[in-house]
């Protein structure tokens, strides 16, 4: 069966977020089309989702030393053991989907948490003598983001760090297909906002059906 994680970083839903009306849309799209896939909604707004902070390197430091994960403290446990669910579910997963909208040329600063959750050495990569090689040669991810603005060309483009930053992870992780579905120009254009959701929202169907 084929594992699906579709993983929103946006504290409004579908009604309020164009990147979350268009990540809806493509969804329901993909379960239709996909009936036999295990779909994973990971909400990281109301996912625990751990800083790496000083109890994750003391206890990643004891277990490296070779003590027992018993030997943690309770906050250690808590933290490292939660961390380690979310990578081992990232790893075990076939597809992505990312959703997130451009906030200060970035994303929400959840989703750099979860990407530090799963940037784990010998599960998603490894080090090798000829540097860093990516382990997940055999997924495909998608990034669904919404921009006020237009930055897919131009002088903006080389200010948009949100979907280049999840570029580079991919190409880090390995994964050998990475798409974006890109809604921008509402904020620019608010009298064409609604003709921008709308074709966002049918292509979003479209790519559901494809992914």
């Amino acid at each position: 069966m084929v594992k699906t994680l579709y993983i929103t970083a946006h504290p409004h839903d579908e009604r309020a977020s164009y990147s979350m009306a268009a990540g809806k849309a493509f969804i329901d799209s993909y379960k239709e089309a996909h009936r036999d896939d295990e779909v994973i909604h990971l909400d990281l707004y109301r996912e625990n989702i751990p800083q790496i902070d000083a109890d994750v390197f003391s206890g990643w430091g004891k277990l490296q030393s070779g003590s027992g994960f018993d030997q943690l403290s309770e906050d250690e446990k808590a933290k490292v053991g939660r961390l380690n669910e979310l990578s081992e579910q990232f790893v075990a997963a076939d597809k992505y989907v990312f959703v997130t909208p451009l906030w200060n040329f970035s994303f929400p600063p959840v989703m750099k948490a979860y990407f530090d959750a799963v940037a784990v050495a010998g599960k998603t990569f490894k080090y090798t003598e000829q540097g860093p090689i990516g382990l997940l040669t055999d997924k495909k991810a998608l990034h669904i983001q919404a921009r006020g603005g237009y930055y897919s060309e131009g002088q903006a483009a080389d200010l948009e760090m949100g979907h280049r930053y999840i570029s580079i992870m991919m190409q880090f992780f390995g994964v050998p297909s990475f798409e974006g579905l890109f809604i921008e120009g509402h904020n620019a254009e608010p009298d064409k906002a609604e003709e921008i959701k709308k074709n966002a929202i049918a292509r979003a169907k479209e790519l559901g059906r494809t992914f």
